[in-house]
Protein backbone atom coordinates (compact mmCIF):
# COMPACT_ATOMS: atom_id res chain seq x y z
CA UNK A 1 0.00 0.00 0.00
CA UNK A 2 1.35 3.42 -0.94
CA UNK A 3 2.08 5.99 1.76
CA UNK A 4 -0.67 8.55 2.18
CA UNK A 5 0.16 12.23 1.94
CA UNK A 6 -1.28 13.22 5.30
CA UNK A 7 -1.08 17.00 4.97
CA UNK A 8 -4.46 18.73 4.60
CA UNK A 9 -5.40 22.38 4.14
CA UNK A 10 -8.68 23.47 5.79
CA UNK A 11 -10.13 26.97 5.43
CA UNK A 12 -12.96 28.29 7.62
CA UNK A 13 -13.40 32.05 7.77
CA UNK A 14 -15.89 32.75 10.55
CA UNK A 15 -17.14 31.65 13.96
CA UNK A 16 -19.67 29.07 12.72
CA UNK A 17 -17.03 27.60 10.39
CA UNK A 18 -14.64 27.32 13.34
CA UNK A 19 -17.26 25.28 15.24
CA UNK A 20 -17.95 22.93 12.33
CA UNK A 21 -14.26 22.78 11.45
CA UNK A 22 -13.24 21.84 15.00
CA UNK A 23 -15.59 18.85 15.00
CA UNK A 24 -14.23 17.79 11.60
CA UNK A 25 -10.59 18.12 12.74
CA UNK A 26 -11.33 16.02 15.86
CA UNK A 27 -12.92 13.27 13.75
CA UNK A 28 -10.04 13.26 11.23
CA UNK A 29 -7.55 12.98 14.11
CA UNK A 30 -9.59 10.09 15.56
CA UNK A 31 -9.29 8.23 12.27
CA UNK A 32 -5.56 8.95 11.95
CA UNK A 33 -3.66 11.03 14.49
CA UNK A 34 -0.71 11.36 12.08
CA UNK A 35 -2.71 13.70 9.82
CA UNK A 36 -1.24 17.24 9.71
CA UNK A 37 -3.88 19.93 9.31
CA UNK A 38 -3.01 23.53 8.37
CA UNK A 39 -5.10 26.53 7.44
CA UNK A 40 -7.48 29.27 8.54
CA UNK A 41 -9.68 28.75 11.59
CA UNK A 42 -10.29 29.86 15.14
CA UNK A 43 -9.48 28.86 18.70
CA UNK A 44 -11.66 25.75 18.52
CA UNK A 45 -9.97 24.36 15.40
CA UNK A 46 -6.56 25.12 16.89
CA UNK A 47 -7.52 23.33 20.14
CA UNK A 48 -8.68 20.33 18.07
CA UNK A 49 -5.22 20.03 16.51
CA UNK A 50 -5.01 22.33 13.49
CA UNK A 51 -1.99 24.59 12.91
CA UNK A 52 -3.36 28.08 12.25
CA UNK A 53 -1.82 30.10 9.43
CA UNK A 54 -4.41 32.86 9.93
CA UNK A 55 -6.98 33.28 12.70
CA UNK A 56 -10.63 33.91 11.80
CA UNK A 57 -10.58 37.16 13.77
CA UNK A 58 -8.56 38.61 10.87
CA UNK A 59 -11.12 37.32 8.33
CA UNK A 60 -14.38 38.75 9.73
CA UNK A 61 -15.45 40.88 6.78
CA UNK A 62 -18.55 40.36 4.68
CA UNK A 63 -20.25 42.09 1.77
CA UNK A 64 -18.98 43.63 -1.43
CA UNK A 65 -17.88 46.96 0.06
CA UNK A 66 -16.12 45.38 3.05
CA UNK A 67 -14.30 42.87 0.82
CA UNK A 68 -13.05 45.67 -1.46
CA UNK A 69 -11.56 47.45 1.55
CA UNK A 70 -9.71 44.28 2.58
CA UNK A 71 -8.45 43.20 -0.87
CA UNK A 72 -4.72 43.70 -0.11
CA UNK A 73 -5.04 41.52 2.99
CA UNK A 74 -7.09 38.87 1.13
CA UNK A 75 -4.42 38.66 -1.59
CA UNK A 76 -1.65 38.30 0.99
CA UNK A 77 -3.53 35.58 2.89
CA UNK A 78 -4.15 33.61 -0.31
CA UNK A 79 -0.51 34.01 -1.38
CA UNK A 80 0.69 32.71 2.01
CA UNK A 81 -1.65 29.71 1.80
CA UNK A 82 -0.46 28.84 -1.72
CA UNK A 83 3.17 29.01 -0.55
CA UNK A 84 2.29 26.71 2.35
CA UNK A 85 0.63 24.23 -0.03
CA UNK A 86 3.82 24.10 -2.14
CA UNK A 87 6.14 23.93 0.87
CA UNK A 88 4.22 21.09 2.58
CA UNK A 89 3.28 19.36 -0.68
CA UNK A 90 -0.40 19.47 0.32
CA UNK A 91 -2.59 17.53 -2.11
CA UNK A 92 -6.01 17.88 -0.43
CA UNK A 93 -8.04 20.90 0.68
CA UNK A 94 -11.29 21.21 2.63
CA UNK A 95 -13.19 24.46 2.27
CA UNK A 96 -15.85 25.30 4.87
CA UNK A 97 -18.58 27.76 3.77
CA UNK A 98 -17.06 31.31 3.44
CA UNK A 99 -17.63 31.38 -0.35
CA UNK A 100 -16.14 34.75 -1.35
CA UNK A 101 -12.68 33.77 -0.13
CA UNK A 102 -12.95 30.01 -0.62
CA UNK A 103 -14.20 29.96 -4.22
CA UNK A 104 -11.50 32.47 -5.10
CA UNK A 105 -8.67 30.41 -3.60
CA UNK A 106 -10.18 27.17 -4.97
CA UNK A 107 -9.24 28.35 -8.46
CA UNK A 108 -5.59 28.74 -7.39
CA UNK A 109 -5.59 25.39 -5.58
CA UNK A 110 -7.07 23.63 -8.62
CA UNK A 111 -4.18 24.91 -10.76
CA UNK A 112 -1.86 23.11 -8.32
CA UNK A 113 -3.91 19.90 -8.87
CA UNK A 114 -5.27 19.68 -5.34
CA UNK A 115 -8.39 17.63 -4.66
CA UNK A 116 -10.99 19.96 -3.18
CA UNK A 117 -13.79 19.00 -0.80
CA UNK A 118 -16.37 21.67 0.04
CA UNK A 119 -18.02 21.09 3.42
CA UNK A 120 -20.98 23.28 4.44
CA UNK A 121 -22.13 24.54 1.07
CA UNK A 122 -22.10 28.20 0.12
CA UNK A 123 -25.72 29.26 -0.32
CA UNK A 124 -25.60 29.44 -4.10
CA UNK A 125 -29.20 28.25 -4.25
CA UNK A 126 -30.00 31.64 -2.67
CA UNK A 127 -27.73 33.65 -4.96
CA UNK A 128 -28.93 32.03 -8.16
CA UNK A 129 -27.08 29.37 -10.09
CA UNK A 130 -24.28 31.63 -11.38
CA UNK A 131 -21.71 29.98 -9.13
CA UNK A 132 -22.78 26.40 -9.85
CA UNK A 133 -20.58 26.13 -12.97
CA UNK A 134 -17.60 27.37 -10.96
CA UNK A 135 -18.25 24.78 -8.25
CA UNK A 136 -18.68 22.00 -10.82
CA UNK A 137 -15.30 22.89 -12.34
CA UNK A 138 -13.38 23.43 -9.09
CA UNK A 139 -14.80 21.10 -6.45
CA UNK A 140 -14.24 17.34 -6.43
CA UNK A 141 -16.83 16.65 -3.73
CA UNK A 142 -19.58 18.71 -2.08
CA UNK A 143 -20.56 17.60 1.43
CA UNK A 144 -23.87 19.28 2.26
CA UNK A 145 -25.78 19.66 5.52
CA UNK A 146 -29.31 20.22 4.20
CA UNK A 147 -31.20 17.58 2.18
CA UNK A 148 -32.53 20.09 -0.39
CA UNK A 149 -28.91 21.04 -1.23
CA UNK A 150 -28.16 17.47 -2.31
CA UNK A 151 -30.93 17.57 -4.94
CA UNK A 152 -29.83 21.02 -6.10
CA UNK A 153 -26.20 19.98 -6.70
CA UNK A 154 -27.00 16.56 -8.14
CA UNK A 155 -29.26 18.11 -10.77
CA UNK A 156 -26.36 20.41 -11.70
CA UNK A 157 -23.92 17.53 -12.18
CA UNK A 158 -21.86 18.06 -9.01
CA UNK A 159 -20.56 15.05 -7.03
CA UNK A 160 -22.46 15.58 -3.77
CA UNK A 161 -23.28 13.77 -0.52
CA UNK A 162 -25.68 14.78 2.27
CA UNK A 163 -23.98 14.12 5.63
CA UNK A 164 -26.52 15.71 8.02
CA UNK A 165 -26.03 18.85 10.10
CA UNK A 166 -23.19 19.04 12.68
CA UNK A 167 -25.31 21.25 14.94
CA UNK A 168 -27.27 18.16 16.01
CA UNK A 169 -24.21 16.44 17.49
CA UNK A 170 -22.88 19.67 18.99
CA UNK A 171 -26.07 20.26 20.95
CA UNK A 172 -26.31 16.58 21.93
CA UNK A 173 -22.73 16.61 23.28
CA UNK A 174 -23.09 19.93 25.10
CA UNK A 175 -23.10 19.91 28.92
CA UNK A 176 -25.76 22.35 30.09
CA UNK A 177 -25.90 24.27 33.33
CA UNK A 178 -29.22 24.01 35.14
CA UNK A 179 -31.38 27.13 34.92
CA UNK A 180 -30.59 27.85 38.56
CA UNK A 181 -26.81 27.47 37.99
CA UNK A 182 -27.00 29.74 34.94
CA UNK A 183 -28.88 32.47 36.77
CA UNK A 184 -26.55 32.30 39.75
CA UNK A 185 -23.40 32.31 37.61
CA UNK A 186 -24.37 35.49 35.78
CA UNK A 187 -26.24 37.26 38.56
CA UNK A 188 -29.62 37.13 36.78
CA UNK A 189 -32.96 37.78 38.48
CA UNK A 190 -34.71 34.46 39.17
CA UNK A 191 -38.26 35.75 38.61
CA UNK A 192 -37.61 37.35 35.20
CA UNK A 193 -37.69 35.72 31.76
CA UNK A 194 -34.70 36.28 29.43
CA UNK A 195 -34.83 38.27 26.21
CA UNK A 196 -31.74 37.07 24.33
CA UNK A 197 -29.88 39.04 21.64
CA UNK A 198 -27.48 37.27 19.26
CA UNK A 199 -26.00 40.15 17.22
CA UNK A 200 -23.47 38.19 15.15
CA UNK A 201 -19.71 37.73 15.03
CA UNK A 202 -18.67 40.58 12.73
CA UNK A 203 -17.91 44.02 14.10
CA UNK A 204 -19.55 46.00 11.30
CA UNK A 205 -22.75 43.94 11.58
CA UNK A 206 -22.93 44.52 15.33
CA UNK A 207 -22.44 48.26 14.81
CA UNK A 208 -25.39 48.32 12.39
CA UNK A 209 -27.72 45.83 14.09
CA UNK A 210 -27.23 46.22 17.83
CA UNK A 211 -28.17 49.89 18.53
CA UNK A 212 -31.75 49.54 17.25
CA UNK A 213 -32.12 46.00 18.60
CA UNK A 214 -31.19 47.01 22.14
CA UNK A 215 -33.60 49.96 22.07
CA UNK A 216 -36.44 47.61 21.10
CA UNK A 217 -35.31 45.04 23.68
CA UNK A 218 -35.30 47.68 26.43
CA UNK A 219 -38.87 48.70 25.59
CA UNK A 220 -40.07 45.07 25.55
CA UNK A 221 -38.18 44.16 28.71
CA UNK A 222 -39.85 47.00 30.61
CA UNK A 223 -43.30 46.15 29.26
CA UNK A 224 -43.07 42.38 29.85
CA UNK A 225 -40.84 42.41 32.96
CA UNK A 226 -37.88 40.68 31.27
CA UNK A 227 -34.07 40.88 31.53
CA UNK A 228 -31.80 41.29 28.50
CA UNK A 229 -28.79 39.05 27.82
CA UNK A 230 -26.46 39.71 24.86
CA UNK A 231 -24.51 36.68 23.60
CA UNK A 232 -21.06 37.88 22.52
CA UNK A 233 -19.10 35.86 19.93
CA UNK A 234 -15.65 34.75 21.19
CA UNK A 235 -13.84 36.83 18.53
CA UNK A 236 -15.58 40.07 19.56
CA UNK A 237 -14.45 42.47 22.31
CA UNK A 238 -17.50 42.66 24.59
CA UNK A 239 -16.88 46.39 25.22
CA UNK A 240 -18.24 47.14 21.73
CA UNK A 241 -21.83 46.87 22.99
CA UNK A 242 -21.45 49.70 25.49
CA UNK A 243 -19.63 51.79 22.88
CA UNK A 244 -22.49 51.71 20.35
CA UNK A 245 -25.38 52.49 22.74
CA UNK A 246 -26.02 54.58 25.82
CA UNK A 247 -28.49 51.97 27.13
CA UNK A 248 -26.97 49.89 29.93
CA UNK A 249 -29.67 47.57 31.27
CA UNK A 250 -28.28 44.42 29.64
CA UNK A 251 -25.75 41.75 30.51
CA UNK A 252 -23.09 40.69 27.98
CA UNK A 253 -22.04 37.03 28.13
CA UNK A 254 -19.29 35.28 26.13
CA UNK A 255 -19.75 31.52 25.89
CA UNK A 256 -22.81 29.69 27.30
CA UNK A 257 -24.89 30.64 24.24
CA UNK A 258 -26.60 27.23 24.18
CA UNK A 259 -27.52 27.58 27.86
CA UNK A 260 -29.18 30.90 27.10
CA UNK A 261 -30.89 29.63 23.95
CA UNK A 262 -32.35 26.84 26.06
CA UNK A 263 -33.54 29.13 28.87
CA UNK A 264 -34.63 32.29 27.04
CA UNK A 265 -38.25 33.22 26.35
CA UNK A 266 -37.64 35.03 23.04
CA UNK A 267 -34.69 36.24 20.95
CA UNK A 268 -33.47 38.87 18.50
CA UNK A 269 -31.08 36.99 16.24
CA UNK A 270 -28.85 38.11 13.37
CA UNK A 271 -29.54 36.12 10.21
CA UNK A 272 -27.19 33.13 9.94
CA UNK A 273 -26.46 29.81 11.64
CA UNK A 274 -27.74 31.21 14.96
CA UNK A 275 -31.31 31.21 13.63
CA UNK A 276 -31.02 27.45 13.12
CA UNK A 277 -29.55 26.98 16.60
CA UNK A 278 -32.50 28.92 18.02
CA UNK A 279 -34.87 26.61 16.13
CA UNK A 280 -33.24 23.52 17.64
CA UNK A 281 -34.04 24.97 21.08
CA UNK A 282 -37.57 25.89 19.91
CA UNK A 283 -36.88 29.54 20.77
CA UNK A 284 -39.21 32.07 19.10
CA UNK A 285 -37.08 34.74 17.44
CA UNK A 286 -37.14 37.89 15.35
CA UNK A 287 -34.46 37.72 12.63
CA UNK A 288 -32.54 40.93 11.89
CA UNK A 289 -29.96 41.76 9.24
CA UNK A 290 -28.32 45.00 8.12
CA UNK A 291 -25.21 45.66 6.03
CA UNK A 292 -23.75 48.60 4.09
CA UNK A 293 -26.15 50.27 1.64
CA UNK A 294 -24.14 49.31 -1.45
CA UNK A 295 -23.73 45.69 -0.35
CA UNK A 296 -27.47 45.51 0.28
CA UNK A 297 -28.34 46.98 -3.15
CA UNK A 298 -26.10 44.50 -4.97
CA UNK A 299 -27.31 41.59 -2.84
CA UNK A 300 -30.95 42.48 -3.40
CA UNK A 301 -30.45 42.16 -7.15
CA UNK A 302 -28.70 38.80 -6.81
CA UNK A 303 -30.58 36.94 -4.08
CA UNK A 304 -33.18 34.56 -5.49
CA UNK A 305 -34.96 33.27 -2.37
CA UNK A 306 -37.89 34.87 -0.57
CA UNK A 307 -36.46 34.44 2.94
CA UNK A 308 -32.95 35.15 4.26
CA UNK A 309 -33.21 33.40 7.64
CA UNK A 310 -31.86 29.86 7.48
CA UNK A 311 -34.59 28.69 9.83
CA UNK A 312 -37.24 29.93 7.36
CA UNK A 313 -35.43 28.50 4.33
CA UNK A 314 -35.23 25.04 5.93
CA UNK A 315 -38.85 25.23 7.14
CA UNK A 316 -40.04 26.29 3.69
CA UNK A 317 -42.13 29.05 5.27
CA UNK A 318 -41.73 32.19 7.36
CA UNK A 319 -41.63 30.70 10.88
CA UNK A 320 -39.71 33.70 12.26
CA UNK A 321 -40.31 37.31 11.15
CA UNK A 322 -37.43 38.88 9.20
CA UNK A 323 -36.41 42.53 9.40
CA UNK A 324 -33.82 43.58 6.85
CA UNK A 325 -31.82 46.80 6.34
CA UNK A 326 -33.97 49.89 7.12
CA UNK A 327 -36.58 47.66 8.76
CA UNK A 328 -34.08 46.98 11.56
CA UNK A 329 -35.58 49.82 13.59
CA UNK A 330 -36.50 50.11 17.23
CA UNK A 331 -40.21 50.32 16.42
CA UNK A 332 -40.35 47.37 14.00
CA UNK A 333 -38.25 45.03 16.17
CA UNK A 334 -40.39 46.02 19.18
CA UNK A 335 -43.63 45.42 17.26
CA UNK A 336 -42.61 41.90 16.15
CA UNK A 337 -41.43 40.92 19.64
CA UNK A 338 -44.61 42.26 21.23
CA UNK A 339 -46.80 40.43 18.70
CA UNK A 340 -45.26 37.07 19.71
CA UNK A 341 -45.17 37.73 23.46
CA UNK A 342 -48.77 38.99 23.53
CA UNK A 343 -50.24 35.95 21.75
CA UNK A 344 -49.79 32.64 23.56
CA UNK A 345 -51.21 30.62 20.63
CA UNK A 346 -48.79 32.29 18.18
CA UNK A 347 -45.86 31.63 20.52
CA UNK A 348 -46.78 27.94 20.85
CA UNK A 349 -47.34 27.63 17.11
CA UNK A 350 -43.83 29.04 16.43
CA UNK A 351 -42.30 26.61 18.95
CA UNK A 352 -44.09 23.68 17.27
CA UNK A 353 -42.85 24.69 13.81
CA UNK A 354 -39.33 25.13 15.20
CA UNK A 355 -39.45 21.59 16.62
CA UNK A 356 -40.26 20.20 13.14
CA UNK A 357 -37.08 21.72 11.67
CA UNK A 358 -34.89 19.28 13.61
CA UNK A 359 -36.31 16.33 11.64
CA UNK A 360 -35.17 17.98 8.39
CA UNK A 361 -31.50 18.03 9.39
CA UNK A 362 -30.77 14.31 9.12
CA UNK A 363 -29.28 12.20 11.91
CA UNK A 364 -26.34 12.81 14.24
CA UNK A 365 -22.78 12.02 13.15
CA UNK A 366 -22.29 14.58 10.35
CA UNK A 367 -18.69 15.36 11.33
CA UNK A 368 -17.74 11.69 11.50
CA UNK A 369 -19.36 10.96 8.11
CA UNK A 370 -17.63 13.98 6.55
CA UNK A 371 -14.24 12.99 8.04
CA UNK A 372 -14.51 9.42 6.70
CA UNK A 373 -15.29 10.68 3.18
CA UNK A 374 -12.39 13.16 3.30
CA UNK A 375 -9.97 10.55 4.64
CA UNK A 376 -11.01 8.13 1.92
CA UNK A 377 -10.19 10.77 -0.69
CA UNK A 378 -6.63 11.28 0.59
CA UNK A 379 -4.32 10.34 -2.26
CA UNK A 380 -7.04 8.42 -4.11
CA UNK A 381 -5.87 7.61 -7.58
Amino acid sequence: MKNLNKNILIIAGEASGDLHGASLVKELKKIDNAINIFGIGGDKMEAAGMKLIYHINKMAFLGFVEVLKHLPFIRKAQKDLIELVKEKNIRNAVLIDYPGFNLSIAKKLKKLNLKIVYYISPQIWAWGAGRIKKIRNLVNKMLVVFPFEENFYRKSGVDVEFVGHPLLERIEDYTFLTKNELFLKFGLEQGKEILLILPGSRLHEIEKIFPESIKAAKKVSEEFNMQIVVACAPNIDDKIFNRVTNINNFKVVTGYTYDFLKNAKIGIVKSGTSTLEAALFELPIVIVYKTSFLTYLIGKKLIKVGNIGMVNIVAGEKVAPELIQDNVSQEKVYTELKKILSDKDLLLSIKKKMSEIKTKLGTMGASERAAKIIYRMLNEA
